[in-house]
Order: C-alpha cells, then structure tokens, then sequence
C-alpha cells in the first residue's frame, strides 16, 4: 500500500500499459483516473479496475479537451499527487514516404500531448504547495535513431529531453519529474508495429516480434506487468531524490 492516500491520473489507459499500470496503482491504495480518447474502451476499463477507479475521456492533442480532463479528474478525486503520461502513437515508414499528417499527429499527441498534460498537472502541484510525482513514459527509441522510425524516435527523444527539463524546473515546487524507457513490450500495440514492419521490410506478419523478443538480453519481450514495478517505485517517496532520470526498464536492450 506505498501509495494509500494518494491520487493519480493516467493518460492513455483503457488498454495495454495504461491499463496495467492502473491496476497496479490501485492495488498499491492509490485512487486512479484513467483517461483516454476511446470512450467505449475507457468505460470497458473503469468497470474492470472497480472500486477506486474512475475514468475521463481525453484527448490529449486538443488543449480544451486537456484543460477539461484535468478539471473532472482533479473535481473527482479532489486532488492530483501522480500524473503519468503514457498516451502516444507509433507510425512507421522510410524517410522519403513520411506524411506531413503522421508527423503531425504523432508530435501532436506524443510531444505537445506530454508537454501540456504535464503542464496541467504541475499548476494544479504547484498551487496545492504538497509537491507531486510526475512520470513520462519515453522508450528505448528516444535513445537512437531506427531506419524505419525516424519520427516516432523524435518524439521520444522529445520527451527525454522534456523530462529532464521539466525536473530541473519543478524540483524547486517539491515536483519530481521523470521517465520510464521501455524496450519492446508486448501487446496490442506491437501486433500493429509488426504490421508495419512486415509492409516496408517484407517479412511475413509475426516475424518482426518474434526477431525482436530473441533479441532482448532477458530473452524475450516485455510485458506491460513488467513496468509497474518501476512506475510505482518513481511514484513514492523513496524516489525523491531522483530528478529528471530516464530509467530503462527493456530487460536488458540499452545500457545507459
């Protein structure tokens, strides 16, 4: 129960790692708002996670639907000491076939979405005066660049790079401000990055995943249970005194 008394916010979460590291919230005594721009899904989500949950739909790439999701959770729980920002979008493709709309919608929810969610929070921490705990969730693809990835590594090279700005900042309000880095975690999600390898590398559908598990240290993939250790830990007070870090949690795939 490290987080019994606590309130927490979670973007992205009616499925996958979001879900999860609710669950793991939860579980821990933290009272939970997940938020999501799938109400079907979000709806789906709340009633599965029961007592303690409460959900609010949000898209994170329109500043009135942030501003709003933010007041409801905050109008719900009565307060926000944790904020993870986990909503974003993968896109894949060679340099010279980038669209202008994949490199927009993917700065939009996974740099601005972060940037501006994590500002909501801290005016809420700030003016509350009791600090908080604010963690991004970047990836192994911030760390370098990947032929066939080249935005979706921007952008979490973006968010690295707003974390530890955002830490230097905040520390004087008693904010922490830091990151989890997953490697290749599986999912919902990779079924649709296999997909898109399978198309610009011509592999048969399964072969990207089966590649990219065999080649992780730990020998296999990640698994969204495998992140909530950490993202518990950086949401407590024995992670006070780390401010700013990107933390890899990828079994092994990058040694910083």
């Amino acid at each position: 129960m490290r987080l019994a008394g606590k309130s927490a916010l979670i973007t992205g979460a009616a499925r996958g790692i979001g879900l999860e590291l609710a669950r793991a919230y939860l579980a821990e005594g933290a009272e939970v708002t997940v938020a999501d721009i799938d109400a079907a899904a979000l709806a789906r989500a709340v009633a599965d996670l029961g007592p303690g949950a409460h959900g609010v739909v949000m898209d994170v790439a329109r500043q009135g639907s942030t501003d709003a999701g933010f007041a409801q959770a905050i109008a719900q729980m009565g307060k926000l000491d944790i904020l993870v920002n986990n909503a974003a979008l993968f896109d894949a493709a060679p340099i010279a076939e980038i669209s202008r709309e994949s490199y927009d919608r993917l700065f939009a929810v996974n740099v601005a979405g972060t940037l501006f969610c994590l500002q909501a929070a801290a005016r809420h921490m700030i003016a509350r005066g009791a600090g908080g705990k604010i963690i991004n969730m970047a990836s192994q693809a911030g760390r370098r660049g990947e032929s066939l990835v080249a935005v979706y590594c921007a952008t979490k090279a973006a968010v690295i790079s707003l974390t530890q700005s955002a830490g230097l900042n905040l520390i004087a309000e008693g904010i922490n401000v830091n990151a989890i880095a997953p490697g290749v975690v599986d999912g919902e999600h990779w079924d649709g990055v296999d997909a898109l390898f399978a198309k610009y590398e011509g592999r048969p559908l399964g072969e990207k995943k089966r590649i990219a598990g065999q080649s992780v240290p730990y020998g296999r993939m990640g698994t969204a249970a495998d992140l909530t250790g950490m993202a518990i830990f950086l949401a407590t007070s024995e992670a006070d005194y780390i401010v700013a870090q990107t933390i890899g949690v990828d079994g092994g795939n990058w040694m910083s």
